[in-house]
């Protein structure tokens, strides 16, 4: 059996996911499988995948579901998933050169150690330059939520997981007619159990395609109330200050407006906060009808 598995939900992205593939045949270290979870993509994603699996240049395993979202994909992902680690190179993405040789080294220091619940390393651009900024060296623990919110790192970080810590959590929620929940969900989760070791290395190039969520946020944000409010709820009650449990509030507020969910103060963890928070919810709710009308 592979030691990682790399995993990418794919959603009709053929035309740029022959980048990730590239990516991944030139590795030094081939100690990987790639599973990808085709999230019901209608392009020719399926016979691409195949001419890949013939040509054998990499171990594939190939999975496809309907439409659920980027957290269903991963929901699949970690269903799939056999190996010990695992680590999510998204679709318009690819990962850095030497990458799965700096995972597998730095796995040889926490395999066990069961403080560790995995990695967190860094992210650049196509151009080279470091997404956000590097992790303090004198930090040798940490948790995501402390690595932005006590430490002020900034900027998209790559996550490495153990499989194992991974399964105990719960899969991401599914909501009728919605296609997306923030995937800090989990990683909060994790981060009240375990540590991260962190890895001043990069390990993927990211590229945020106009298509991608990263680029419509807002509108991910009005399409998908119902997966935000969840997530905003347990953001809320798990966050460590007044500031970040009242950030959560205020979104939590906005969330619940657009699907018109009356029950919202009762409903929420923190409710004196929730209680403060609503006139600044309904102006963020009102900010982005505004900035979205006409696509709804």
């Amino acid at each position: 059996m592979k030691t990682l598995t790399v995993f990418t939900p794919t959603y009709n992205r053929a035309y740029c996911l022959h980048k990730c593939y590239e990516s991944l045949v030139q590795q030094s270290n081939q100690d990987f499988l790639w599973l990808i979870i085709d999230d019901g993509s209608g392009d020719n994603t399926k016979e691409l995948v195949e001419s890949w699996i013939k040509d054998n240049k990499i171990a594939i395993q190939y999975h496809y579901q309907e439409n659920l979202g980027m957290h269903g994909g991963h929901n699949a992902a970690y269903r799939l998933i056999e190996t010990p680690l695992n680590v999510c190179i998204d679709s318009d993405d690819s990962i850095a050169e030497g990458a799965v040789q700096k995972i597998l080294d730095s796995w040889q220091l926490i395999k066990d150690e069961p403080k560790f619940a995995g990695l967190v390393a860094l992210d650049e651009d196509q151009d080279g330059k470091l997404i956000g900024t590097k992790i303090p060296e004198h930090i040798k623990e940490t948790t995501l939520y402390d690595l932005y919110n006590t430490h002020g790192v900034l900027g998209d970080k790559k996550l490495v997981y153990k499989t194992e810590v991974v399964k105990q959590y719960p899969a991401y929620p599914i909501f009728e007619g919605e296609r997306f929940v923030p995937l800090g969900y989990l990683y909060q989760l994790i981060d009240q159990d375990y540590k991260l070791l962190p890895l001043n290395e990069v390990l993927c190039v990211v590229e945020y395609m106009t298509d991608g969520s990263s680029m419509n946020m807002l509108k991910q944000y009005r399409r998908h109330p119902r997966g935000f409010a969840f997530s905003r709820k347990s953001r809320m009650k798990l966050a460590k200050n007044f500031k970040d449990k009242f950030k959560n509030a205020i979104h939590y507020v906005s969330s619940s407006m657009f699907i018109k969910n009356g029950l919202f103060f009762k409903e929420s963890p923190k409710k004196f906060i929730t209680f403060l928070a609503i006139p600044f919810g309904i102006a963020l709710n009102l900010y982005i009808r505004y900035k979205t009308k006409g696509e709804f």
